[in-house]
């Protein structure tokens, strides 16, 4: 899920300055979980727009606002060239940026920051375990990845700071190495990452894929 926090009110406002009329697109996927781009969020923006002097020209939750298809759908058919104008999107930059490829003539306003790729705890509780690296390790970390939990994101043991399974950096933070270590002792397998050397990454991840191509056959 990614998560995002909303952007300062003041630094919405400053960005929509130049325009008398809003529309407001949330996300009913991660910006709905992390209360950032819900039905409520919506109305609270709206409604802060509106004591700002702002006229709302309407307002829409899309599923997914990353699925250029749902945008099409639900926004395709919206005359938004008004030059007064502005679309405040609150979604992550995918979300943002799927928007402006469907309504390209469009002024678009970010209204959220993505901060990271998160695992839940409970709601307003996340953390960033995964970095979206595109070569996962985890099947030889006993599923914890060390480039987001270790604090130094070394891939290859820890750092000479672990003092009694606690990071140098945080002192309430275990060291991901020290959970990772105990995590393969348990399993039986601590032999295979103390001899293993994990190389830097020589080929870069790509940024875009197209899986409609026929897979290879093996």
């Amino acid at each position: 899920m990614i998560i995002t926090v909303q952007k300062p009110l003041s630094e919405i406002t400053e960005k929509l300055e130049n325009y008398s009329t809003v529309f407001i697109v949330g996300c009913a996927a991660c910006a709905t979980k992390c209360q950032t781009g819900s039905e409520e969020a919506v109305r609270q923006m709206a409604e802060e727009l509106r004591k700002a002097g702002k006229t709302i020209a309407g307002t829409a939750v899309l599923d997914t606002t990353c699925d250029m298809r749902i945008v099409k759908k639900e926004l395709g058919r919206l005359q938004l060239n008004d030059p007064q104008t502005a679309l405040l999107i609150l979604a992550c930059g995918a979300g943002v940026q799927a928007v402006e490829k469907v309504l390209s003539t469009a002024i678009i306003i970010p209204g959220l920051n993505p901060v990271f790729t998160g695992t839940t705890e409970r709601i307003g509780i996340y953390h960033e375990y995964c970095a979206l690296c595109g070569d996962c390790i985890l099947d030889r970390t006993g599923g914890i990845c060390p480039v987001t939990r270790c604090a130094k994101g070394l891939v290859n043991g820890p750092c000479g700071g672990v003092v009694n399974g606690k990071c140098e950096v945080d002192q309430e933070r275990d060291c991901a190495w020290a959970l990772i270590y105990n995590k393969l002792v348990k399993a039986g397998g601590e032999k295979s990452i103390l001899n293993e050397y994990m190389p830097p990454r020589a080929d870069p991840k790509p940024r875009q894929l197209n899986t409609t191509k026929k897979k290879e056959t093996l």
